[in-house]
């Protein structure tokens, strides 16, 4: 079709050229034409424009422009929106799109004028705010520089959790944005909960028919490869297709009197090829409790052994939830839809609240949602109400310099009493207390290119990680110590109590002794009568905070977000404003400029 369209027009080539890039384009797929164009569009643009010389253009090709393309910009935090992204882009190449795929951090806002057709994928970060890397487009889209795009056709997916106040509330910014300034959405954006990939899947088949449906057959824009893009090495381990590796170790490192349990994990990742930067976090798939999955069955008077279909597959009630279906954590859904179900008044009362449904969810495992009220429900019912299995990630505490072919997590067992029962998380359990060591467990690397350590070792690094958000920061002094890196390192650590909760307390006495970590100051909440939080330490600490971050320090956070993360927030405000002499106004903008600049990053969950 290329080839019948470039004969219709108007060309400079002589009739040598013209059969030349008649065999080129018979020999070549729709990417590869795409490719080509955009390849011999780049070379025209550096090189001077001078008369035709007809020996010279038999050397050169002229470029021809493809019939219209796709960007896909994707704002990704822990990796789950680029995945989606990058789905999209071989699902589009496919079906024969021409298609180029960005992330926001390296996609520049003006550009988008210049587009016919756009995908935004998007993950929420923190309180509703854009993940790092789409900072600056997010706040482009808003601000009186942004172009008006009525020529611009669009669609926006968003992943979030639903559990949260803010749910995908980064996709609902860039779908409002993009309509005032005049794009038309090519179908209603999707926000997606944490088990996404079948609406996903779906949503995106919707997306490119429609994009394929409104593609000019004329002259567009050609696509041009971004510059220095390459592929990066992938793993032939991932989410879908984990590792089996054995549990080494699991050994509690709080004391006999603490009120928490919480292990140092050891996997051995030996011959599996799986790599890790200190920052990554390590996807850890699990089975459900037996014992509680006998539990909920009973008390909804079920045949354990009753089929069901899942992914193509009969398997039993009791199997498919072991495996392949959420039942510890509830989620403001289920409760909803249970509520429909049931008729339950408390929890019909619970839902026209949204935020005492959101509070009641977190604290309630699905047994006891369940249990508000006695009702008949079918397994196709039940298992209707439930997301499916989703693996937890957690922070890798270990570095691979250091370990080799192990990887090492820090896990607080999640324990909470319902009543006078004692509930537990799905992971956390299976991890500490099902599973032994030796044991089988399925995993996969996270990449978390927004919490790395920075690329120059001379850099300080300040570390405020509380109770186990302590994890990464034990792979980045591993890290740096190896690599005998000159920058200082200072770590804020915060827990109950010096003698039960001090996490790696003898790791941490010798760094600090052999001036691998310049400094550390410990906030531990119950030695005293009044509670000392890591934000406190901040604030006292308020005149070095300020020097370290006019001597370049990078600033780490990773912990609670709910609450910690919020504190520590204001805390460095504070600091930034009193130190600085700043407005808050202006301490607010400096911090955002720390996070665009990526020397303020959190991992916080």
């Amino acid at each position: 079709m290329l080839v019948k369209e470039l004969s219709a027009l108007a060309s400079p080539l002589n009739d040598q050229q013209m059969d030349q890039l008649k065999q080129a384009a018979a020999a070549s797929s729709p990417q590869q034409l795409a490719w080509i164009s955009g390849y011999f569009w780049g070379l025209s643009q550096t090189q001077p424009q001078t008369a035709a010389d007809p020996a010279a253009q038999n050397n050169v090709l002229a470029a021809a422009k493809p019939a219209g393309k796709l960007t896909i910009i994707y704002a990704s935090q822990t990796g789950n929106a680029k995945g989606v992204a990058e789905a999209l882009k071989e699902e589009a190449e496919a079906a024969d799109i021409a298609v180029q795929l960005f992330s926001a951090g390296d996609y520049k806002g003006k550009n988008l004028a210049k587009e016919t057709h756009v995908i935004i994928v998007a993950s929420t970060h923190g309180e509703g705010e854009a993940p790092d890397d789409a900072i600056e487009l997010h706040e482009f889209l808003q601000s009186k520089k942004a172009p008006k795009l009525p020529e611009l056709n669009y669609a926006v997916i968003g992943l979030g959790d639903s559990s949260y106040e803010f749910f995908c509330q980064t996709a609902k910014d860039f779908d409002s944005y993009l309509a005032k300034l005049g794009a038309q959405p090519m179908l209603d954006r999707l926000d997606c909960d944490v088990d996404y990939e079948a609406p996903a899947a779906e949503w995106r088949q919707k997306a490119l028919a429609k994009t394929k449906e409104t593609l000019s057959t004329g002259e567009a824009e050609v696509v041009q490869l971004p510059v220095g893009q390459k592929p990066a090495a992938v793993s032939s381990y991932n989410k879908q297709n984990p590792y089996t590796a054995s549990l080494s170790v699991s050994q509690k490192i709080t004391g006999r009197n603490s009120g928490k349990d919480v292990r140092h994990i050891e996997i051995d990742l030996e011959e599996s090829g799986l790599t890790y930067q200190p920052g990554d976090a390590l996807g850890v798939w699990y089975d459900n409790d037996p014992q509680l999955v006998d539990a909920i069955i009973a008390k909804l008077g079920l045949d354990a052994d009753s089929t069901l279909e899942v992914d193509g597959a009969s398997i039993s009630l009791r199997e498919a939830l072991i495996s392949k279906y959420e039942i510890t954590a509830s989620n403001p859904q289920f409760v909803t839809k249970y509520a429909e179900l049931s008729g339950s008044k408390k929890l019909e009362k619970l839902v026209a609240d949204r935020e005492k449904l959101r509070e009641y969810s977190a604290k309630t495992q699905i047994i006891d949602v369940l249990g508000e009220k006695k009702t008949a429900l079918t397994a196709e019912q039940l298992t209707g109400l439930l997301r499916r299995l989703t693996p937890r990630l957690y922070s890798i505490a270990s570095s691979q310099e250091e370990v080799g072919e192990e990887v090492h997590l820090t896990v607080g067992v999640v324990e909470y009493a319902q009543g006078e029962e004692q509930r537990q998380g799905g992971a956390s359990s299976f991890l500490a207390q099902r599973l032994e060591e030796g044991g089988e467990v399925k995993v996969f690397v996270e990449t978390n290119n927004n919490f790395k350590l920075p690329a120059d070792d001379n850099t300080p690094v300040i570390m405020i990680g509380p109770g186990t958000g302590i994890a990464p920061f034990r792979a980045f002094v591993q890290e740096r110590e190896n690599r005998d890196a000159e920058g200082k390192n200072w770590l804020f650590f915060g827990d109950r109590t010096f003698t039960e909760d001090f996490l790696y307390q003898v790791e941490w006495q010798k760094y600090l002794k052999d001036g691998v970590v310049t400094q550390i100051d410990v906030a531990f909440s119950r030695d005293q009568a009044e509670k000392v939080y890591v934000q406190h330490r901040i604030l006292e600490q308020a005149a070095q905070v300020w020097q370290w971050l006019q001597d370049g320090a990078h600033v780490y956070v990773c912990g609670d977000a709910n609450q910690m993360a919020k504190d520590v927030h204001q805390a460095l405000i504070t600091v930034i404003e009193q130190q600085g002499n700043k407005t808050r106004e202006q301490a607010e903008q400096y911090l955002n400029d720390l996070r665009k600049d990526k020397r303020y990053q959190r991992d916080v969950y």
